[in-house]
């Protein structure tokens, strides 16, 4: 058994959201984006550079941009999970297609399990986190310390 230290973040009623999608899913996102506008507007939002502006001009709302995934946004947005800057994750990922900053998406993706941030990938998903009490109030999320994880005890 591992002894893990836990820390308790609490996650504010105004959250930072991020949004990302492929290519091949940013129509997905803009029609999820555009479906709840009205609950999205009350948030902030971030995003990586051309999904980030596609939601700005198409959905009406005020997005800060990163980078575009491939020239470092991912990473951009993985350094504010670190940093418990980011909230929320809406990514909407391209599992067919090869992406040339694949290690940054996993990345990202790791980041998110690794501090716990609640993270849809696609719109089934993204239906069930925004339609969770969580998405509307403020709440607490523990988070393992793995910079002070204790070694594992064995028992014989």
């Amino acid at each position: 058994m591992l002894h893990d230290v836990i820390i308790h973040k609490t996650v504010p009623e105004i959250k930072t959201i991020a949004l990302i999608a492929h290519d091949n899913r940013k129509r997905d996102l803009l029609s999820w984006v555009m479906q709840h506008r009205e609950v999205l507007k009350a948030h902030k939002l971030v995003g990586t550079g051309t999904t980030g502006s596609l939601i700005s001009e198409k959905c009406k709302l005020p997005v800060k941009r990163f980078l575009s995934g491939p020239l470092g946004g991912d990473q951009q947005i993985g350094a504010e999970v670190c940093t418990g800057q980011i909230d929320l994750i809406i990514f909407f990922w391209d599992p067919l297609t090869s992406q040339p900053h694949d290690p940054d998406v996993k990345a990202l993706l790791r980041l998110s399990v690794l501090y716990n941030v609640p993270t849809a990938c696609n719109v089934s998903t993204a239906d069930f986190m925004i339609s969770s009490k969580f998405f509307h109030e403020e709440f607490t999320k523990a988070i393992i310390d793995f910079a002070n994880r204790k070694p594992p005890v064995y028992v014989d």
